[in-house]
């Protein structure tokens, strides 16, 4: 504990990337801007990132283009110039942001424990947080709020939505007809689950539960070609084929309006979590624990430990935390009744049922 006499007056938080992590760090920032109003904080993030992040309000976003190289650090160089703050949260993991935070001149520079601080982030900060093992990553990042002497609290996100992206959400869910939104693909293709079981969840979930489908997704040519095999394969049924036509802040609307979202481990899944909508993950090549949506893990299809037994030959527990089994046939591990089975369950709890009827925002089971 850094045992601040004071709340500091200026502090910056650094974390690119990515989209879920991203999501998470907002819950550091919201937990900082209510503990200490007067702190002036600067988040240096992702140019990709922060066009969803930079909703959250009273925050000054200095973003990173990686795409650009070095063009990106002298730009970021520039608006740091002559610049210091009291305290930097230097919260990534990776040799790219610790060179970007070369760029940020701080007093304190806190990161991750000597055991966690892979590729060598530990030579770039100066305090750590309290070593622990085999959290969720969100957890790992409200350390750096114990590290900082502030109360731990359950997370909260309220990121102000758009006008027009409440819009845009209410067009497609104009009504209290239930909604399942699938968002099918993640960055990591091997932890995609196949289009024609998401189709069969989606014939299944508008057969048995009379549900509204909605797929939604980024405009890469993988999630374009995988809505399309899943509208294709759950014929004759309709559903709405979403994906690649909306922004980030329309998406987290349109989740926010929705009763369950489906998803491999990827960004929408914390997106959906913002917002308190229920995800129903799918996770077999990676960790439901560490990486699985943070309110919503009991709905989740687990399936890391008969990945681990069957692919590398021995217990999840004899693994290092951050193992990921990302090989292919690793989702087929998940079957189509598993999936409609968490869907049947979470539909019957009541408060699916409460939050749903007011579109609260708050969908959430207890």
């Amino acid at each position: 504990m850094l045992n601040l006499t004071t709340p500091p007056r200026s502090l910056c938080i650094l974390r690119l990337s990515a989209l879920g992590d991203t999501c998470h760090a907002v819950a550091i920032a919201r937990r900082l801007q209510r503990v200490w109003p007067a702190t002036r904080l600067t988040w240096v993030i992702g140019r990709a990132e922060a066009r969803l992040i930079h909703l959250l309000p009273e925050v000054e976003f200095i973003t990173v283009d990686k795409r650009s190289g070095w063009r990106s650090l002298r730009a970021v160089r520039a608006q740091l110039a002559g610049r210091r703050f009291d305290v930097l949260l230097h919260m990534q993991l990776s040799l790219r942001a610790s060179v970007v935070s070369t760029l940020i001149r701080a007093h304190i520079r806190l990161g991750f424990d000597r055991a966690r601080a892979r590729e060598l982030q530990w030579l770039f900060t100066n305090r750590q947080v309290p070593a622990r093992r085999n959290e969720h990553v969100l957890d790992g990042m409200l350390g750096f709020l114990t590290a900082l002497g502030i109360a731990p609290a359950a997370p909260e996100w309220n990121l102000p939505l758009p006008p027009e992206a409440q819009q845009y959400a209410a067009r497609l869910v104009p009504d209290e007809r239930p909604t399942l939104i699938i968002s099918p693909c993640s960055s990591h293709p091997l932890r995609n689950w196949c289009a024609e079981r998401y189709a069969a969840v989606a014939r299944y979930a508008m057969q048995a539960h009379g549900m509204r489908v909605i797929l939604c997704g980024g405009p890469t040519a993988i999630e374009r070609a995988m809505g399309e095999a899943i509208a294709r394969a759950a014929a004759p049924t309709s559903l709405v084929d979403q994906i690649g036509r909306d922004t980030l802040p329309q998406m987290l609307a349109l989740l926010s309006r929705a009763t369950v979202l489906l998803a491999p481990d990827s960004g929408p899944v914390h997106m959906a979590t913002m917002v308190g909508t229920p995800v129903i993950g799918l996770y077999a090549a990676t960790r439901c624990e560490r990486s699985g949506p943070y309110l919503s893990r009991q709905w989740c299809v687990d399936r890391f430990e008969q990945a681990a037994r069957r692919f590398r030959g021995r217990d999840a527990a004899r693994l290092p935390w951050p193992t990921k089994i990302e090989v292919p046939g690793v989702m087929d591990l998940i079957a189509v009744e598993d999936v409609c089975e968490r869907l049947d369950a979470l539909l019957r709890a009541p408060a699916t049922i409460a939050a749903h009827a007011g579109h609260s925002g708050s969908h959430l089971p207890g």
